[in-house]
């Protein structure tokens, strides 16, 4: 294994690419380094992880298994040896009998210990042989004949009426459990009620985690290991939410991932109590509902299932229903044993919500692929925000709870929620704001402040209270998921709690959870059902649940981040917002615990600042980082990228801030665009840097009557806001291209106004005919004005070097805004016969460390013009060419 591989298992011959991808891949896993690779969309990446990081996994089962295999050799050979008796003695030596004795007793306990993992290797690999095999397992027949009786049992309570409840009895449920003490003690598993059988705790073997950004992504994944060689031999699980791989009806309907969370959980406290309460006469009240696909037997055996053929999320739902058996939990129940586990990233990357998963990272290799916004993604995953609105509904809701059970509740429960209260109380404070009154009548002076925890603790009167103790009474009091309770079952009863509250799995992801709804970008939802999520999205999530996680992020270190307090004229509008400057802090646990970690993405570069913010600053030294980049499949010729300086009237292309509206610069924009769509035969993308710039120079165009003018040459197309439409303009723009070459006498094709950085700038294939051409118009830099991104940028200056003169705050924005180019460029070119143009039009990009920052396979062909006629010239003889070659094909015999 030391000098790597010259071969590795393929479904098809390889491109040299391809090869020196996975060679590098394996050296940089059998190494243990943290890699960085390149490889752009269409080169065949994802075959590229699979087949390079398999064949090392199997190498290295195989080198470790013969190893053990010598050991134990040397080992038994060594009790077998009869040791001969020494002629001389040392006075100040142990006697020889002892000596002998304890070093026959080092090698009983290795050999012992070497035959047990032997024996647990084998019993492994014969498991999921006979699994393969469709052989029925001994264990999965457990308690098989009292099954279906549980199952018919399961099924009628879940489907049990509530009654009503009788006096206070039915609010024991809501009642907060003594909390007996402060310290860290392991607490139960999520799953803890599956988990009673012995057979279902299991050792985890070597395994790679396999991340990515969504879930579509995954999946796409997934079917690529279908198609691999190690289709047959590879024990894989792919991981998901309960919104995602929930099978039960009743929770279905709930809609939000928060109430599926909360109801969830409900069924498995109702299901442990159940068993609890067996040969105990049950209290009086209403039969407590528990989900009838949560049963031991059948969790084994759809574990089973999993493990010994490859399923993708889909084809886990129906599994599910056929075995009826849940699929959320019995994935879960599959990772100790599974080689290969497939989940988003987000999941791994946060702590609290990688527990919860039961993943344990120590010695193991994860990949990260699509990780171009890793920095940006960790700091989004860690951050936490509050609204006065939410601050004074949680202060509200929880001061009616805690005066309705005041005789019931504990001494040391009635001390915390009284510190929750008064800290709740202090940040309403810092808002300008009192509790008890309506946050949408107090006015409040408008600014926005930034403050460092430590101060921000102090303007806000709360640095007395121990904030690391309250987060873990919120996890183990479970206080949010009774408060939750509390509003749902008391809302419209006469108590003023505005909003229905849920449960969430884990009380510290805020951050997290909040990220994942930007990711929701394929929702079956009609528009008008859209509108009506989105303006309850504030009132939907339980305001004590995000009120945990900004005291969770108030526990980071104070160098480690910065509180925005933002004042909006109300009290009910501003916000005080938890801002992370060093996600190193967070990813080093990841760097600190793996074997490897391979860091991958089409579009890497620029990788200075990744190093540098994410690798550097988490202590990785400079010997443990390997880079691998690799060039495009297609020829030379297939790709042909310009920088426009000037446009076709001579007017210079400068899209600064203060110039990029004007109506001279928005006119040549348009006879840009003008000139290109007559030459260019198919799909155009237009990028612009902002929603709004494209909504004011769509606006202006329509007013001078350019708009009309593009109109007659290609049918135009926008880039909706809301994520739920972006499949049906896309469907549109494709047909609409597809009729145009069926056509040649009407429209050259289509043209698609979007937005870098919006949701058709990643992640969305342009390939062929859709994206003849793809336009960049100006540099989508950030807003420098942003007090975040001010902050963000004196955090480098002050902790990162400085490198070639320029400012690491001055490089983040840069970086920031070629990294958004690189991503909304590669849309176009998706595999080997494709072929595109690519126009950048800004003076600017002509810089030569603007251009460095190029992917190397676009940057190695780009050429610059000063004036437009001869970058029109080469636009229209590309075209010609391609259109050329396209008849001499059709004309050659077949």
């Amino acid at each position: 294994m030391e000098n790597g591989r010259d071969t590795f298992p393929f479904p098809y011959q390889p491109y040299n690419i391809q090869e020196q991808f996975m060679q590098a891949l394996y050296s940089a896993l059998d190494q243990g380094k943290v890699g960085i690779f390149e490889s752009p969309t269409g080169t065949g990446k994802s075959l590229s992880l699979i087949c390079g990081a398999l064949s090392w996994l199997s190498d290295f089962e195989e080198k470790r298994k013969q190893e053990s295999a010598a050991l134990l050799h040397e080992g038994e050979a060594a009790l077998s040896t009869v040791t001969a008796p020494s002629s001389t003695s040392s006075s100040s030596a142990e006697p020889d009998w002892i000596t002998d004795f304890v070093k026959k007793k080092a090698d009983r306990d290795l050999v012992s210990k070497l035959k047990d993992e032997e024996l647990k290797r084998k019993k492994r690999e014969e498991r999921l042989e006979m699994i393969r095999n469709n052989v029925q397992l001994k264990y999965a027949m457990k308690r098989k004949s009292c099954e279906d009786e549980e199952a018919i049992k399961l099924l009628q309570l879940s489907k049990e009426e509530q009654t009503e409840p009788q006096g206070d009895q039915e609010d024991e449920e809501l009642i907060i459990a003594e909390y007996e003490s402060d310290d860290e003690s392991k607490t139960k598993s999520r799953f803890s009620a599956t988990e009673e059988d012995d057979d279902l705790v299991e050792e985890h073997v070597t395994k790679i985690y396999y991340c990515s950004r969504t879930h579509s992504q995954l999946a796409q994944f997934v079917h690529e290991v279908q198609k691999s060689p190690f289709s047959k031999d590879i024990s894989l699980v792919t991981l998901g939410s309960r919104q995602n791989l929930c099978i039960n009806d009743e929770v279905r309907r709930l809609g939000s991932s928060q109430r599926i969370n909360d109801r969830c959980l409900e069924m498995q406290k109702n299901k442990h109590d159940k068993h609890q309460e067996e040969g105990v006469k049950r209290k009086r009240g209403p039969a407590k509902s528990v989900c009838p696909y949560n049963k031991a037997t059948a969790l084994q055996q759809m574990r089973d299932d999993v493990l010994g053929k490859v399923h993708d999320i889909e084809q886990m739902l129906k599994l599910g229903r056929e075995t009826h058996s849940c699929p959320y939990y019995a994935t879960r129940l599959s990772v100790p044993p599974a080689q290969l586990v497939v989940l988003p990233y987000q999941i791994l990357l946060h702590e609290a919500t990688r527990k919860a998963a039961g993943i344990q990272l120590k010695d193991q290799v994860v990949i990260i692929d699509e990780a171009h916004n890793l920095s940006d993604t960790l700091s989004c995953i860690h951050s936490a925000e509050l609204t006065g609105a939410q601050l004074c509904r949680a202060h509200s809701q929880l001061t009616q709870y805690s005066d309705r059970y005041k005789s019931r509740l504990k001494a040391k429960n009635l001390m915390y929620i009284k510190q929750i209260l008064f800290v709740v109380e202090g940040l309403v404070r810092v808002l300008g704001g009192k509790v008890g009154q309506n946050p949408q009548t107090q006015t409040t002076q408008t600014g926005t402040e930034m403050l460092t925890i430590n101060n921000f603790l102090f303007k806000a009167q709360i640095d007395n209270i121990n904030l690391f103790k309250l987060p873990r009474y919120f996890e183990k009091s479970l206080i949010s998921r009774k408060l939750g309770g509390f509003v749902e079952k008391y809302a419209g009863s006469g108590v003023s709690l505005h909003t229905q509250n849920s449960i969430k799995e884990n009380r510290r992801t805020e951050g997290l959870n909040r990220y994942l709804q930007t990711l929701q970008s394929n929702q079956s939802t009609t528009p008008a059902d859209q509108q009506g999520s989105e303006a309850e999205k504030v009132l939907s999530a339980s305001p004590m649940m995000q009120v945990e996680g900004f005291f969770m992020a108030l526990t980071n270190s104070n160098t480690d981040g910065r509180v925005v307090v933002q004042r909006q004229g109300t009290v009910s509008e501003s916000s005080v917002k938890f801002l992370l400057l060093n996600p190193a802090v967070h990813f080093a646990q990841v760097l600190e615990q793996c074997r490897a970690v391979i860091i991958a993405g089409g579009t890497m570069q620029p990788v200075s600042d990744f190093k540098q913010e994410l690798l550097f600053s988490a202590g990785v030294g400079e010997e443990r980082i390997t880079e691998f980049s690799c060039g495009h499949v297609i020829p030379p010729e297939n790709i042909l990228p310009l920088v426009l300086c000037s446009g076709p009237s001579g007017q210079e292309l400068d899209f600064t801030f203060q110039s990029r509206d004007t109506p001279r610069m928005m006119d040549e924009t348009g006879r840009i665009l003008s000139n290109i769509c007559n030459v260019v035969p198919g799909g155009v993308v237009c990028f612009f840097p902002s929603y709004e710039y494209s909504r004011r120079i769509v606006s202006h165009w329509e007013a001078s009557g350019a708009l009309s003018r593009l109109a007659n040459k290609k049918k135009i197309f926008q880039e909706p806001k809301k994520a739920n439409q972006v499949e049906q303009v896309l469907s549109e723009f494709s047909r609409c291209i597809q009729r145009c070459a069926a056509d040649p006498g009407g429209l050259t094709g289509a043209l698609l106004f979007s937005v870098v950085g919006g949701k058709m700038s990643e992640g969305i294939n342009f390939s062929d005919d859709l994206g003849r051409c793809v336009v960049m118009v100006g540099m989508p830099y950030p807003n420098i004005k942003s007090p975040e991104l001010q902050e963000k940028m004196s955090y480098l200056d002050k902790h990162l070097p400085h490198n070639g003169g320029k400012s690491p705050g001055q490089a983040l924005i840069e970086n920031q805004c070629m990294k958004a180019v690189n991503q909304s460029i590669g849309r176009a070119i998706r595999h080997r016969g494709d072929y595109s143009s690519i126009v950048l039009c800004d003076r600017r990009y002509a810089r030569p460390a603007t251009l460095s920052k190029l992917p190397e396979w676009i940057k190695e062909r780009t050429s610059t013009h000063t004036t437009f006629g001869p970058a029109f010239a080469a636009l229209r003889k590309f075209f010609l060419e391609k259109k050329q070659k396209q008849v001499e094909c059709h004309l050659q015999p077949a």
